[in-house]
């Protein structure tokens, strides 16, 4: 929202060289110098604001001009004059939300001392950009006159306001601004309590306006019935736009089976039945309600006050209230109502009031063809002083509001019929009336082909071959013999060039159309596979589409993505406007999909890269069963938000398996866990669903208590579900709560023990750039590519919760073919036998599948080569440089007459393994016959990783003499994986084992290589 100021002119000015600036919120500005202007400047300037909070104010300061001053933006660059302040609410409450010329007085600080408190007038004017009409400052002319009496200045011109046609070429002089203004601005802002706020340079109050239009307004009787004052409140603002909820957060938001305009008159009509039951229901008492009038200042805008007796509550006594409702907007199917509420004699009631937003707005599509109205009541709380119980005032402010609000929705849907979601919309209806909708080929093709240039073609094509029939052989001339006719003009040249392109551009035409129909291969009718969560989404229409060249219109194309399938729509030829109709079935998926891409194409070919017109991202998360069943998408893009670009479309989620599907995707994940997954009790997910506004269909999984490491810890609790990773913390009263995708992480990271972290290790989870902005404020840092890091720690168990995390983002982000090929791998390895945990067999083993995974020559005796497995300084020192921390050997130990055997173990540093982990090594060394070498077994126990209880890792080392070189040797390196437990992820684990330790395995010989030749010299 912006608001647009206009500074026309000012008057008896205690300054002659001057300059103005402007402030609203942190946006700031300043007007040019002001030179010789005799006290009487005229500015007649335009400035723009971007406002983000209607509870921002306008700042305007009058500074005296010096030649010394420093800055643009330097407060101390000048002498203050004086200043105004302006609410921006003051805006809002007038017609179209466009304030007409006005004259305000210029304060002085009172750090000057001065008899007179005013030091001159300001002409200004004021407009929310996009609420109503706009105030242009061309349609501004300004003529300095002298009247008698005084040095008033004269302006003439039209404002587009339709209610103040009478102040064109109306002179306006000083004259007190109208109490009932002056009351009512008190009553929003709370200023009548308020001791006068003080700033750096000075303490200024809200300044007292002046103007005469007052008078030039005839009041509409307030005589009439309160339908007739809606009906007549519904011509003056038609075209008001209903205003956003308030920033507090939303109380209310239901469907009822009732008309609009029928809801309004129950909830706000006078001495309402409703109103009187809900005071009975609340205890209520000494309820006094002024009837609807006009505001005496704004003949578009309807108020009444209401004043009542608050019932007693165990902490607060029996308090008064007053209300005071004004009617924002009004169009018979549209109501906006703002409530002011004020309790004085609450404690520290003088600091605040409440504000409540009523919005009454057209409900769903009722399959039955009945109306619904939609009721959404938001709230916000505006401190008029500060305080410092402020968040315990906000607290309980929010906890009273929604207990009442619960009395007000259940009392409302026992005189109207509430609509759950499983009543919007019958889906088989609404997709049946799709299916009749379709366009037949010969109507596409007439459609497509009933313009100029076919026409045109056809034409010609037919002139001319009439003529050839109707004309006689020529005899031959020039160059011509038999077979071959020249043209015999230019005109027949001319004309032949015109048809022959004619006919190319229906060629390109017929083609594309064609390609075009070929491509309906689409997906649409194609119906869904498999039990489990089924997406189904209706493309109905598109609004507005964006064109690539101004001289062509696209063929528009939508393809939608879900848990990495895509389906594809058919293709619209030349229309910005396309009416596809279709229906698109994703297959079923075990775990409900948490977004939907959108992108929409423009078609130019099987073989031509499609150039994009628009995409979005739909989370369903974000949008309740009632929304995604009837959605506008806007599209992203350049081209698609300069021309405004929308898709309609209507999305349906079911689960065609019903809690079958969720035990088996629970059964799935705690195979990989590693624990037992127990399903969570409809109670329990409903809290876990009303914390975090999810829709019914999402389903917790496992909760932690944890701390979130910040600038300050906040101790709370971390919430895993299928689809999201959330956190809620209360402290004091204090709350913390966001949550955010399994797709939105790119990484997560384990971090050891420290003292910042109380001594536990911490899990810092890494958004990919742009993602997850919503709960950006729980993140601990922002790095410099854009991406968010969450630190958690103070797990009661670690290992059990870094396990679980690791194994729901696994299975958010594997494709779906990878997903299918664990399945298949999982049927087959369900029988395998297992292995005893006794450390002496593993090195044993013979039927080990062993990788031969490097080879290398080392300009060394086998002597040099076997100090790697001597447990020496050497040794010790290559493998702390390798990333071994705490190495620890034992001495070799005889175990047969050829076989010595030893134990390692050691710790592996974080840069090897997220993990840490312990590690237990078992070795055995044996010569090869003729002592020409030495064969290693090792067998190694990883501890504190995944999956490390599953299998154990064999290493054998084959060092021999080389035959190549003199005084070198050779070294086979071979690993294996021994499978002590069956689990689908065999395959994934060997290659990651074999993967790591070969590349680690290499890093160690050269580093032994390196030391080796170093102590040689």
């Amino acid at each position: 929202m912006r608001l647009y100021v206009y500074l026309l002119e000012g008057r008896d000015w205690a300054v002659k060289d001057s300059y103005v600036k402007l402030q609203v919120g942190k946006y700031k500005s300043k007007t040019r110098v002001l030179n010789n202007t005799e006290k009487n400047p005229l500015l007649n300037e335009e400035f723009v604001f971007r406002v983000n909070d209607l509870e921002d104010e306008l700042l305007i300061s009058v500074y005296k001009y010096g030649d010394h001053e420093p800055g643009f933006f330097n407060v101390s660059a000048g002498d203050l004059v004086g200043r105004v302040r302006i609410p921006v609410w003051s805006v809002v409450a007038e017609e179209n939300q466009n304030l007409p010329p006005t004259w305000f007085s210029i304060e002085r600080p009172k750090s000057v001392k001065s008899i007179d408190k005013d030091c001159g007038k300001l002409l200004l004017a004021l407009s929310l950009h996009g609420r109503g009409q706009e105030i242009s400052t061309d349609r501004l002319l300004f003529v300095q006159s002298n009247s008698e009496g005084n040095n008033s200045t004269q302006w003439e011109g039209k404002f587009t306001l339709p209610h103040y046609p009478h102040l064109a070429r109306k002179t306006l002089d000083v004259r007190p601004f109208m109490k009932s203004i002056a009351g009512h601005l008190e009553k929003i802002f709370n200023k009548k309590e308020e001791k006068p706020r003080n700033d750096n340079s000075s303490e200024i109050s809200i300044s007292t306006p002046s103007s005469d239009y007052e008078e030039c307004i005839e009041e509409p009787s307030s005589n009439s019935s309160f339908e007739e004052l809606i009906e007549n409140l519904q011509s003056r603002n038609e075209n008001q736009e209903m205003p956003d909820n308030l920033h507090g957060g939303v109380l209310l938001d239901q469907n009822f089976v009732v008309s609009p305009k029928d809801l309004n008159l129950v909830i706000f009509a006078p001495n309402s039945d409703f109103k009187r039951d809900l005071a009975e229901l609340q205890g209520t008492t000494d309820i006094q309600e002024e009837p609807w009038k006009w505001k005496s200042e704004d003949a578009s805008c309807l108020k009444r006050i209401v004043t009542y007796t608050k019932a007693a509550t165990k902490l607060v006594k029996a308090v008064k209230a007053t209300e005071e409702q004004i009617y924002i907007k009004a169009n018979g199917n549209e109501f906006a109502v703002l409530v002011n509420v004020s309790t004085p004699d609450v404690p520290y009631g003088n600091t605040f009031n409440i504000h409540l937003l009523y919005k009454i707005m057209p409900g769903v599509e009722l399959s039955s063809g009945e109306e619904s109205a939609r009721l959404v009541v938001s709230w916000a709380i505006n401190f008029t002083s500060s305080t410092m119980m402020k968040g315990m005032i906000e607290s309980g402010a929010r906890q009273g509001l929604k207990e009442n609000f619960e009395q007000f929705s259940t009392l409302l849907s026992h005189k109207f019929k509430v609509i759950r979601d499983t009543d919007i919309s019958d889906k088989d209806h609404m997709l049946a009336s799709m299916e009749t909708e379709h366009q037949s080929d010969s109507e596409l093709g007439i459609q497509y082909f009933w313009n100029f240039t076919v026409v045109s073609t056809i034409f010609i094509l037919l002139y001319v071959v009439v003529h050839i029939f109707l004309c006689e052989p020529n005899k031959l001339q020039g160059l011509e013999f038999d077979g071959l006719a020249l043209p015999d003009s230019f005109g027949e040249i001319i004309m032949c060039g015109i048809l022959v392109l004619q006919l190319e551009r229906v060629y390109y035409m017929i083609s594309h159309f064609v390609e075009a129909k070929l491509r309906r291969g689409s997906d649409h009718g194609v119906k869904a596979q498999g039990d489990g969560w089924v997406l189904t989404v209706a493309l109905v229409e598109g609004a507005n589409l964006a064109s690539l060249s101004s001289t062509e219109i696209p063929d528009p194309y939508v393809v939608f993505t879900c848990n990495g399938k895509t389906r594809t729509s058919s293709v619209k030829l030349q229309t910005l406007d396309p009416q596809w109709n279709e229906i698109l079935e994703f297959d079923a998926a075990e775990d409900p999909p948490s977004v939907l891409d959108v992108e929409v194409f423009d078609f130019d070919g099987p073989f031509d890269q499609a150039s994009s017109l628009g995409h979005a991202e739909i989370n369903f998360l974000k949008h309740t069963a009632a929304e995604l069943a009837d959605l506008w998408v806007p599209l992203d893009g350049k081209l698609s938000q300069s021309s405004q670009s929308k898709l309609h479309l209507r999305i349906f989620l079911d689960n065609n398996n019903g809690v079958e599907t969720i035990r088996d995707y629970l059964a799935h994940l705690e195979k990989e866990v590693g624990k037992k997954l127990n399903l969570r009790s409809p109670h329990r997910n409903s809290t876990f669903q009303k914390l975090f506004g999810l829709p019914p269909e999402e389903f917790l999984i496992s909760d932690y208590s944890c701390s979130l490491k910040r600038k300050m810890p906040s101790q709370g609790r971390l919430f895993l579900s299928a689809r999201i990773v959330g956190f809620y913390a209360n402290l004091f009263g204090h709350k913390t709560k966001f949550f955010f995708l399994w797709e939105d992480i790119e990484d997560i990271q384990v971090l050891p023990p420290s003292l910042a972290t109380v001594g536990s290790p911490a899990l810092v989870i890494i958004l990919h750039k742009g993602r997850g902005l919503d709960s950006r404020h729980g993140a601990k840092i922002l790095d410099e590519e854009g991406r968010l890091h969450f630190y958690f720690h103070s797990f009661v168990s670690f290992n059990v919760t870094s396990r679980t995390i690791m194994a729901l983002w696994r299975t958010r982000t594997l494709e779906p073919d990878h997903k299918a090929q664990i399945a298949e791998e999982q049927l087959d390895d369900d029988e395998k036998p297992s292995l005893h945990e006794d450390t002496g067999s593993y090195l044993v083993v013979e039927d080990v599948k062993m990788t031969k995974v490097y080879t290398v020559e080392l300009p060394m005796n086998i002597n040099s080569m076997m100090k790697m497995f001597d447990g020496g300084e050497l040794e010790h020192r290559v493998m702390s440089k390798s990333g071994c921390l705490n190495y620890v050997t034992t001495t070799w130990e005889p175990l047969t007459s050829d076989v010595q055997e030893r134990r390692v173990c050691y710790k592996f540093s974080r840069r090897i393994s997220i993990f840490g982990g312990e590690v237990m090594c078992t070795q055995q060394k044996s010569p090869l016959p003729n002592d020409d070498g030495w064969v290693v077994s090792e067998t190694m126990t990883l501890h504190d990783v995944p999956f490390g209880d599953h299998f154990r890792v064999q290493f054998r080392y084959h060092i021999e003499k080389s035959s190549f070189t003199h005084n070198s040797c050779k070294c086979d390196i071979y690993i294996g994986v021994i499978w002590l437990k069956s689990t689908k992820f065999e395959p994934r684990i060997a290659r990651n084992i074999i993967g790591k330790f070969s590349h680690r395995l290499e890093e160690i010989l050269h580093l032994f290589e390196r030391e080796i030749l170093l102590t040689s010299q």
